[in-house]
């Protein structure tokens, strides 16, 4: 149960420890290193997006916008902290990254998510179905890719193209 209303914000610097926090709460995401969640704060803070309440840190997106490809957006990890979950907090963060002005417009969105990992996959389609555009799934990382570490395979997840502003957040106060 979350405390209060919910704000969305950029990351900065300092938050790298928390965000590596929440990814611990969070599988199957895997985690990476408190200087990995440093630099998403320091370089990558116009295409991530914090959630919190007055307990703190309740979720994130964190995602980059491939070299030469500005009208992407890739989203490299959603996470919601076990008392936030089941309430729409992951499609509202995606929502309100989106609806942020950039240097130019975002007409796709691109992920990898695991076969397994079905709330991602429900969210992903459920952003698409939000946006009114088409989801394609196709091959981009093959299991034996990721080496002996029995990792699932990151079919790419492709949602587009569409137009700018996208519908509002539904809960977020």
């Amino acid at each position: 149960m979350t405390a209060g209303p919910v704000r969305l914000r950029p990351p900065a610097r300092a938050d790298g420890p928390d965000l590596r926090d929440l990814v611990m709460r969070c599988p199957p995401l895997d985690l990476n290193s408190v200087y990995l969640y440093l630099l998403l704060g320091e370089h990558f803070s116009d295409t991530c997006v914090l959630a919190e309440d007055q307990d703190g840190l309740l979720g994130m997106v964190s995602g980059y916008r491939p070299p030469g490809r500005d009208d992407t957006l890739f989203v490299w990890q959603v996470a919601v902290d076990p008392r936030a979950r089941g309430r729409g907090l992951g499609l509202d963060m995606l929502l309100g990254l989106l609806s942020r002005r950039g240097r130019s417009p975002v007409r796709w969105v691109e992920t990898t998510v695991g076969p397994g990992n079905r709330a991602s996959r429900k969210l992903f389609a459920r952003l698409a179905v939000r946006l009114g555009a088409a989801l394609d799934e196709t091959t981009l990382f093959e299991a034996a890719l990721f080496g002996s570490g029995a990792h699932e395979a990151e079919p790419l997840l492709r949602i587009g193209p569409f137009t700018l502003p996208v519908p509002e957040a539904g809960r977020i106060s």
